[in-house]
């Protein structure tokens, strides 16, 4: 069985990934998941103020189960055994410890992201790991919405 690192950071185009992994699985792919969030580290200030290192770490792990929710959702509907795990530090570097101590086999992202990703660095977090990982990565380019279907997302009348 394969198993698959999908990275998801709570937005609606990390998402696609999830997307992605689950079409393949419906076309007879055996596999398990391993969702991935890494959260930024603590900033000094945070560091000074708080003076708790644990209260910090259990805030990013907070905060990364709670960006998973929706992609858990979507394996809990379709019946597909995963695993969470979230990391803290540099998001690529921090992607290929994850997917090293998990053994997975291939890793799937979406080609842009949120979170501390600037506008116009969106997309170098999955470039940048496509670089360094072990195993082979999907990157998932956002679909738009296919046509004769209009905004709301219901059918056009003349379909």
């Amino acid at each position: 069985m394969l198993k698959i690192l999908i990275a998801v950071d709570g937005s609606e185009l990390s998402l696609d990934g999830v997307h992605h992994t689950l079409a393949l699985v419906r076309q007879g792919l055996q596999a398990s998941v391993v969702l991935a969030n890494v959260q930024e580290p603590a900033t000094l200030y945070e560091l000074v103020t708080t003076r708790d290192p644990n209260l910090i770490a259990a805030a990013s792990l907070e905060a990364g189960d709670h960006l998973m929710a929706s992609a858990r959702a979507l394996l809990d509907a379709a019946g597909v055994a995963y695993e969470t795990d979230v990391g803290v530090g540099d998001v690529a570097h921090t992607l290929v410890d994850m997917i090293e101590r998990s053994g997975c086999d291939m890793v799937v992202i979406g080609a842009r992201g949120q979170g501390a990703i600037s506008s116009a660095l969106l997309g170098s977090v999955s470039q940048e790991l496509a670089h360094a990982s072990p195993v082979p990565v999907t990157i998932v380019k956002h679909a738009d919405a296919p046509e004769g279907v209009d905004s709301d997302g219901g059918e056009d009348a003349e379909a």
